[in-house]
């Protein structure tokens, strides 16, 4: 499986034609590790809950996941300091990298 494509300034990939925020390149790789490791350990316990239908455990993991990806630097404010906004989760083609997009969709 190819990775997915990174926009020229490092800030997203895109999948599916849509942007999604890559984590601060300025995390050391042993906190970005630790980081991703408990951001896996939440998704697992979002899915066990989902399974097992524990709705006050669902709740626990949810925040769990949203707290790793604000630490990662995929949700939240943004890392870069250049003022530009933040396009998460949009189609790539309706921003400012959409003449980027059509060389490689």
């Amino acid at each position: 499986m190819n990775p997915p494509p990174v926009t020229p300034d490092g800030r997203y990939i895109v999948v599916r034609g849509r942007l999604w925020r890559r984590a601060d390149p300025a995390l050391p790789d042993v906190e970005r590790q630790r980081l991703v490791d408990r951001l896996m350990d939440a998704r697992r316990a979002v899915a066990r809950a989902l399974r097992t239908k524990d709705d006050a455990a669902l709740a626990v993991a949810r925040v769990a996941v949203e707290d790793e990806k604000i630490a990662l630097g995929e949700r939240g404010p943004v890392w870069w300091q250049d003022g530009d906004p933040d396009l998460n989760r949009r189609m790539a083609r309706n921003t400012v990298y959409a003449d980027w997009f059509a060389t490689i969709d």
